[in-house]
């Protein structure tokens, strides 16, 4: 009988390609189907509920797939594990409705960004944040990231490649605070076009950087300009944090 697996996952995502799978590059897909064909012995395809670029980590990527294993759900996590080098983890499996879709019965996405200044920089930081050299005021970034909440067209923020058919996201919360050394940035929406969190978080700390306020965002936002958003923050300080499949969840 057919089964329907989810997988939640979490992986760093320095040396992969992202999440999806490419030709002649590493991907967390690709290495996770790779697992599977040696439990199960023939291949699956795995779905996710949602992409990241090349360099951006993850603490709860979803993703499911279709097995006639009788394995309890529950076993693919030692026995994933067991199989993955130690820059991915298969956090928790279960077994789910047969209709059940990683992507599309998604809800809310929940992103984090870590920012951290220079003067407490350590070793480590590369590989997971973005180190900036001026000290951000912290107060300001959130009465400009307070521009986004709601229903908004993102156009200024989508990367020349995105292919998505509308540019129209709704952000139900993004705000700015301190975690031990970082600041960090977190931003929920029903889902997120192509560089879109990057975008946007470049260009809120270059316009505080700059003495801009909450109206030149939303100038930049208006604008549907491209051009007129500031520099992409890199993806080594990007995590996608939470999929949310039930709209009454707390986030």
């Amino acid at each position: 009988m057919k089964r329907n697996i989810r997988l939640k996952i979490a992986y760093d995502g320095t040396d992969f390609c992202g999440w999806q799978i490419q030709n002649n590059a590493r991907s967390v897909q690709g290495e996770i189907e790779e697992a599977l064909k040696k439990i199960e012995g023939c291949g699956y395809r795995l779905t996710g509920s949602g992409r990241t670029d090349s360099g951006v980590h993850a603490n709860g990527q979803i993703a499911n797939f279709y097995t006639e294993n009788n394995m309890p759900a529950e076993k693919f996590v030692p026995a994933l594990n067991s199989l993955l080098t130690n820059d991915i983890s298969i956090i928790d499996s279960m077994e789910v409705p047969e209709n059940f879709h990683s992507r599309y019965d998604a809800k809310k996405r929940v992103y984090r960004y870590y920012i951290k200044n220079t003067g407490t920089k350590k070793p480590s930081d590369g590989r997971f944040c973005w180190t900036v050299k001026r000290k951000p005021d912290l107060a300001n970034l959130n009465k400009i990231a307070s521009v986004l909440t709601g229903v908004h067209d993102f156009t200024t923020f989508a990367a020349a490649g995105d292919q998505s058919e509308s540019k129209v996201r709704e952000i139900f919360s993004a705000v700015f605070y301190y975690e031990g050394p970082f600041i960090v940035f977190k931003i929920v929406g029903n889902a997120f076009l192509w560089r879109m969190v990057r975008s946007l978080t470049g260009t809120i700390i270059e316009l505080d950087a700059y003495g801009g306020r909450r109206a030149d965002l939303i100038k930049i936002l208006n604008s549907k300009d491209r051009t007129l958003a500031g520099t992409t923050a890199p993806p080594n300080g990007l995590f996608l944090d939470r999929v949310i499949y039930d709209e009454r969840a707390n986030y």
